[in-house]
C-alpha cells in the first residue's frame, strides 16, 4: 500500500503510472472504472479518494463520506456485469491535516483475465499510458486474448506436414548438442520425428501428427517457418556512436536482419556479436589453459537467447531488435514479461510465453538456470564495474526492453565524492551507495543485484549505510533514498544526478517515462579512454580542474582518509553537512596525486609541474584534492608550517593504482 510519507511526496508531484488521484467528496466519480480496468490490464496501481486537481496541483480535500464512498466502490468491483474479474483490491485511508484520503491498491490482474473491461463490453477495455487511461485498440485487446489461452501460442499445432515442414540441418546441429550430454545419450539412433515427438513437439491432432508451433519456429524450412512468422525474427544493428544521435538520421555501420529458424538464427547472432567482442588473453593458472572468453559474453549471451526464447511469436507487426552504440546495446522485444516487475530479477520458476521453445533451448545447455537468466546478465554486467541493466517491461504497449549501458558504476568522480565523506565503505557498501546516488532510491531486489549479495546481506549493507546516515529508508517497503544533506551537495555534478527527481529510480520498472520518445534513458556515458570530457574548445587540460576524468572500473578502498589524512574509524554514523562536493580530477590533479606518493613540499610539487602562482595553485588545485580526502597534509592543525608535507591518503593511493593499472 501507500505510505502516509510517499502520498505527501506525490501530492506535491504529478499522477503516474500506477497513481490516479479522484476528488470524489461523496459519491465514487464514473471515470474510477476505467482507471480500474487500465490498472488491472497493465501493472496495477493506486487510486486516491480525496485529492483535487487544479491545473498542474493536486490538493487534500478529504472524503467527506467516506463510509458511502469506500461502500458504494467495493461492492461495484463485485458485479460482474460492471467489471469484468474479481480484483483483490486492498483499500487504505490516511489523514491529512484535517481531510480523510482514502487509498485503494487496484493489482494487475491474471494473465487469464485479462482484457478487464466494463459492463460487459470487452472494447471497453483500457490501459494505463503515463497518466492517462487509454481505450485498447483492436490489436492490442487480441493480444490479450492470444496471451490469456490455457494452450499457449507455441503448444499449438501447426497445420503442415511433418515430413515437410524441417530443416534437417537445425534439427541435427540440435541433436548433436542434444546428445554430448550423457543424460541423453539414450536418444541417440532415434528418428528425427520420434525424438521430437518424445520432446513435446509433435502432438496428436485429428488422428495424426503434427508439428507444434514451437517446433517450426526451432526447425522449420524456410518454407514453413515464413508462413508461420511472415517477418523479421531480429534486427541486429551496429551504431558507431551514441545512442543520443541516434535521432539525427545517422545510418547503421552493420546491419544483419534474420528471418530463419531459432537454431540458425541463435547460431547467426554468435556469428555477429564474435565481430565486436572484446577478446582478451588470459592463461588460467590452474589449468595453464589459453581463455579469451570475452568478459562481456556472459551477458550477452543470456540476453540474446532471452530475445529468442520470450518474444511474442503472435504479433506479426513488430520484430525484436538489437542496437549496439558506442555507449550501450538495446535489446528491444515485442511482449512484455507474465512476472510483476519487483521479481523479474529475482530466482526462481516464473510464467513463461513460449514454455517449450524454453525447455527446448535449456536442453542444450543454453539459459539452463530457469528463472535466473536476468539476474545472471545483473550480475555479469556489475562485476564488470558497469552500472545495472535497466530493463523496461512496459504492459501498456506490450514490449520489453533491456538496456546494457557501458558506463562505470564507480566512475573516477563517485569515487572522489566518497573519499570526500569521511566513511570507510566496503566494496559491496560503495556499490550499493554509488547506485543510490545514480538513481536516486533503489529496492531491496535492485541492492541485491548491485551487490551480489544475498537479501539479508544487501539489507545488512543498507542498514549500514543508513546508520552511517549516507542514505535513508523510505516507507516500510525496503527501499532507501539518498540522505537529504547530500543531496545538494550531488545533484547536478553527480553522472546520474538527472535521475535523482524521478520517484521510482527503477533498475526493474513496468512503468517506463513516457514522457520520452523512447524507453532508452538519454544519458550518455562518457568516452572510454579519454583523460577528459569531449570540450572542444577548453583551455589547456594539463592546467584547468574542470575537465572530468575518464569512467574507470572498481574497486573501492575500504580504509577511505579523511581531510586531515587521518583514518577515520567505521563506527562513523554522523557525515558532516560541509561535505566536499564531487571533485572532476583533472590531468593536473593526478600528477599531483602521483607525486604525492611520498610526502611533497608545495614548492617540489609546483616545481615538478612547472607552474608558478602558489595561491592559485592551492585553491584551484591542491585544495579541492585535500577536501575531497584524496590528498592530506602531514601537519594539519598547521597548514602553513615550513615543514608542511603533501601526502596521498589510501583513497588516493587507490586512484593511483587503477590509474596506473588502466583498471
Amino acid at each position: 500500500m501507500m505510505e502516509r510519507e510517499e502520498l505527501v511526496h506525490r501530492l506535491d508531484g504529478h499522477e503516474w503510472n500506477d497513481v490516479e488521484f479522484k476528488e470524489a467528496r461523496r459519491a465514487v466519480p464514473k471515470n474510477t472504472w476505467e482507471t480500474v480496468s487500465a490498472f488491472a490490464n497493465t501493472g496495477g496501481g493506486r487510486l486516491v479518494f480525496g485529492v483535487r486537481q487544479a491545473g498542474e496541483k493536486f490538493e487534500a480535500v478529504g472524503v467527506l463520506s467516506v463510509d458511502k464512498v469506500q461502500g458504494d466502490f467495493l461492492t461495484a468491483l463485485r458485479q460482474r456485469d460492471k467489471i469484468s474479474a474479481d480484483l483483490d483490491v486492498r483499500e487504505d485511508i490516511h489523514r491529512l491535516g484535517e481531510s480523510d484520503i482514502l487509498v485503494f491498491y487496484v493489482p494487475e490482474a491474471s494473465r487469464g483475465e485479462k482484457p478487464v473491461y466494463l459492463n460487459g463490453d470487452i472494447r471497453r477495455s483500457f490501459v494505463r499510458k503515463g497518466g492517462s487511461d487509454v481505450r485498447c485498440s483492436k490489436n492490442e485487446r487480441n493480444r490479450f486474448l492470444i496471451d490469456a489461452m490455457a494452450q499457449q501460442f507455441d503448444g499449438q499445432a501447426f497445420e503442415r506436414d511433418p515430413d515437410a515442414a524441417f530443416d534437417r540441418e537445425s534439427i541435427e546441429w540440435y541433436r548433436g548438442n542434444y546428445e554430448r550430454r550423457p543424460e541423453n545419450r539414450s536418444h541417440a539412433g532415434l528418428p528425427d520425428s520420434d525424438f521430437l515427438e518424445e520432446m513435446g513437439l509433435l502432438v496428436e491432432q485429428d488422428g495424426r501428427k503434427a508439428p507444434t508451433r514451437a517446433a517450426v519456429l526451432l526447425f522449420g524450412n524456410n518454407a514453413a517457418f515464413r508462413q508461420l512468422l511472415p517477418r523479421p525474427v531480429v534486427d541486429c544493428q551496429r551504431f558507431a556512436f551514441a545512442c543520443a544521435r541516434a535521432d539525427t538520421g545517422a545510418r547503421w555501420m552493420d546491419r544483419v536482419v534474420l528471418d530463419e529458424n531459432l537454431i540458425r538464427t541463435w547460431r547467426a547472432l554468435m556469428d555477429w556479436y564474435g565481430r565486436f567482442a572484446e577478446r582478451p588473453f588470459r592463461i588460467d593458472p590452474a589449468s595453464l589453459q589459453r581463455d579469451d572468453t570475452p568478459p562481456d559474453y556472459p551477458a550477452y549471451r543470456e540476453a540474446m537467447i532471452n530475445l529468442l526464447m520470450h518474444q511474442d511469436y503472435s504479433d506479426h507487426a513488430r520484430k525484436a531488435e538489437i542496437r549496439r552504440y558506442a555507449d550501450r546495446t538495446v535489446f528491444g522485444n515485442p511482449g512484455d514479461a507474465f512476472a510483476p516487475a519487483d521479481d523479474l530479477i529475482e530466482p526462481g520458476g516464473k510464467e513463461l510465453r513460449n514454455p517449450r521453445i524454453v525447455t527446448a533451448f535449456r536442453r542444450i545447455g543454453l539459459s539452463e538456470n530457469a528463472g535466473w537468466g536476468l539476474r545472471d546478465i545483473v550480475r555479469n554486467w556489475v562485476q564488470l564495474g558497469n552500472v545495472p541493466p535497466r530493463i523496461v517491461n512496459d504492459k501498456s504497449r506490450k514490449r520489453f526492453e533491456l538496456v546494457l549501458l557501458r558506463e562505470e558504476l564507480l566512475s573516477e568522480r563517485q569515487r572522489a565524492f566518497q573519499a570526500g565523506l569521511g566513511v570507510r565503505l566496503t566494496d559491496e557498501q560503495a556499490r550499493a551507495f554509488a547506485l543510490v546516488c545514480r538513481e536516486g532510491a533503489a529496492n531491496r531486489s535492485q541492492l541485491r543485484a548491485v551487490t551480489g549479495l544475498s537479501g539479508p546481506d544487501a539489507a545488512a549493507v543498507a542498514e549500514r549505510l543508513a546508520t552511517q546516515k549516507l542514505i535513508e529508508p523510505v516507507g516500510a517497503g525496503g527501499r532507501y533514498a539518498l540522505a537529504e544533506h547530500l543531496k545538494e551537495r550531488l545533484g547536478g555534478t553527480d553522472p546520474g544526478a538527472d535521475r535523482i527527481a524521478h520517484p521510482r529510480g527503477n533498475l526493474v520498472t513496468d512503468r517506463p517515462d513516457t514522457s520520452a520518445p523512447d524507453l532508452v534513458t538519454d544519458h550518455v556515458a562518457r568516452p572510454w579512454g579519454n583523460l577528459v570530457t569531449t570540450q572542444v574548445d577548453a583551455p589547456d587540460p594539463n592546467l584547468v580542474t574542470d575537465q572530468l576524468g575518464t569512467p574507470a572500473p572498481n574497486l573501492v578502498t575500504d580504509q577511505v582518509g579523511c581531510p586531515s589524512g587521518n583514518l577515520v574509524s567505521d563506527q562513523v554514523d554522523i557525515v558532516s553537512d560541509q561535505v566536499a562536493p564531487p571533485i572532476e580530477l583533472s590531468e593536473t590533479h593526478r600528477k599531483i596525486v602521483a607525486l604525492c606518493d611520498a610526502p611533497r613540499r608545495l614548492t617540489e610539487i609546483m616545481a615538478a609541474l612547472g607552474v608558478t602562482g602558489r595561491n592559485h595553485f592551492r585553491k584551484r588545485h591542491l585544495n579541492p584534492l585535500i577536501r575531497a580526502g584524496i590528498v592530506a597534509m602531514t601537519n594539519p592543525a598547521k597548514p602553513r608550517a615550513s615543514n608542511q608535507r603533501y601526502v596521498v591518503t589510501d583513497a588516493g593511493a587507490r586512484l593511483a593504482a587503477r590509474r596506473a593499472t588502466g583498471r
